[in-house]
């Protein structure tokens, strides 16, 4: 059976795009539009997730990206927010992993698991010093996870490998820019990687269906 999205999944993905948009613009904006992205932020992750659900994306694409919402949220807020969402995200990547090993053998191409291990390794080494002494192993612990979904999603399908390769993108320049060196303009450029990792994930496996004897796998 053909595993393409239904044509109601485009019309989630273009809201979620909207969605996105808006809130980007609020967070770049040099005016009081924090209300307006606070509302904007989280409703583009739900759009990703109802995206995702029209898709039949399988169980632990949906985990994650309810863990991702729950990210995006913990983030909006100073303090405590950081360690909640470090937490949130550390979970999805682990339900994304989860989901990229159903038919994949972890580990079973070793090349990417190679080059995200070193870009894992230069990154810590040059955040190092900025990183606040209680969150250095989190830290540690999240970067080892994203590393290694990465690393597991470039073997698995073009869209998982693209998503990824986004997330890490993404998550690195938030990273640089909030314990290193203030980034230009970041909101233009990361929550659009951010949320089109999250898509790329969402579309990246075919619909959950029955598992066929003998463990075969359709052509």
């Amino acid at each position: 059976m053909s595993a393409a999205p239904r044509p109601s999944a485009h019309v989630w993905l273009m809201a979620a795009a909207v969605s996105a948009a808006v809130a980007i613009l609020a967070d770049a904006s040099v005016g009081d539009q924090r209300g307006l992205f606070l509302i904007a932020k989280p409703l583009t992750t739900l759009l990703l997730i109802g995206y995702a659900r029209q898709r039949a994306a399988p169980q632990a694409i949906m985990l994650g990206l309810l863990l991702s919402l729950g990210g995006d949220v913990a983030l909006m807020f100073e303090g405590g927010g950081f360690t909640a969402g470090l937490a949130c995200f550390l979970a999805a990547h682990l339900a994304y992993l989860w989901a990229f090993t159903r038919g994949h053998r972890l580990g079973a191409w070793w090349p990417p698991f190679t080059v995200y291990a070193a870009v894992a390794t230069v990154m810590l080494v040059q955040l190092w010093p900025g990183l606040p002494a209680d969150l250095r192993g989190p830290v540690v612990v999240y970067v080892a996870a994203l590393a290694t979904m990465a690393a597991q999603a470039a073997g698995v399908s073009r869209l998982a490998a693209l998503g990824g390769l986004l997330f890490v993108a993404s998550d690195a320049a938030l990273a640089w820019n909030r314990f290193h060196t203030p980034l230009p303009a970041v909101a233009l450029w990361v929550l659009p990687a951010y949320w089109t990792a999250q898509a790329l994930i969402a579309a990246s496996l075919a619909p959950a269906a029955p598992a066929l004897s003998g463990g075969a796998q359709d052509g």
